[in-house]
């Protein structure tokens, strides 16, 4: 699947909202319909889309949203929702994560009880790490083995990806290894403040620890 092709597909899907049943139904079916391959392709491209994503900074950025402190998983779903915003805020945010002071689905958070967020709004959507391997069994019927054939298809997609000239991402996961970057704390408030000024002021901290102990 193609850049452009992957970005439309998940931009088509915020008609049914930023995340939910809706959505997930909406994309699921959308990608069933689609080839094996090219169900393939979107999973592929989204696994290099969270590894761009996979960076202290952005994980900065989490923290300062969630009070100060945003668990592994937390920022796992984080990073899935930021793609789920879409290709301009997604590459605006990975070059710099303060931009999302800018983004409605951000802005919009600000100033209220982190308790009181209603689901649909707060910033996660986990669940569309699977909805490609949903959209699969729908697509090449029920197996035994499908799970392990879509993941071996998507390892495949991503090595001969990296194997074209002119790429330089690496298909590896994320899981294991350090965010890209300088490693820093949101509960820093000088360095909160010089590297996401806006957001910095937006989203306090809970506490002096953001309630929570370090990672």
């Amino acid at each position: 699947m193609e850049t452009d092709s992957f970005w439309t597909l998940l931009e088509d899907s915020r008609r049914q909202g930023i995340g939910g049943d809706k959505r997930d139904a909406w994309l699921r079916q959308a990608l069933a319909r689609l080839p094996a391959e090219a169900i393939v392709g979107f999973q592929a491209r989204l696994d290099r889309a969270t590894e761009e994503a996979f960076t202290w900074n952005l994980w900065g950025a989490a923290d300062r949203i969630f009070g100060g402190w945003c668990s592994n998983d937390a920022f796992h779903a984080f990073r899935y929702w930021l793609i789920g915003l879409g290709r301009a805020v997604f590459e605006a945010a990975v070059n710099d994560p303060d931009v999302l002071a800018y983004a409605p689905e951000v802005s919009r958070l600000a100033g209220r009880p982190r308790a009181g967020w209603p689901a649909e709004d707060r910033p996660g959507w986990p669940a569309l790490d699977a909805l490609g391997l949903e959209a699969y069994e729908l697509a090449t019927g029920p197996a035994e083995d499908f799970g392990d054939a879509f993941y071996a298809a998507v390892r495949a997609s991503q090595r001969a990806a990296a194997d074209v000239p002119g790429r330089t991402w690496s298909p590896a996961p994320s899981g294991g290894r350090d965010p890209a970057g300088r490693r820093w704390t949101a509960r820093d408030e000088e360095e909160a403040a010089r590297r996401l000024p806006r957001l910095s002021v937006m989203f306090p901290l809970d506490g002096p620890d953001g309630g929570r102990e370090p990672r």
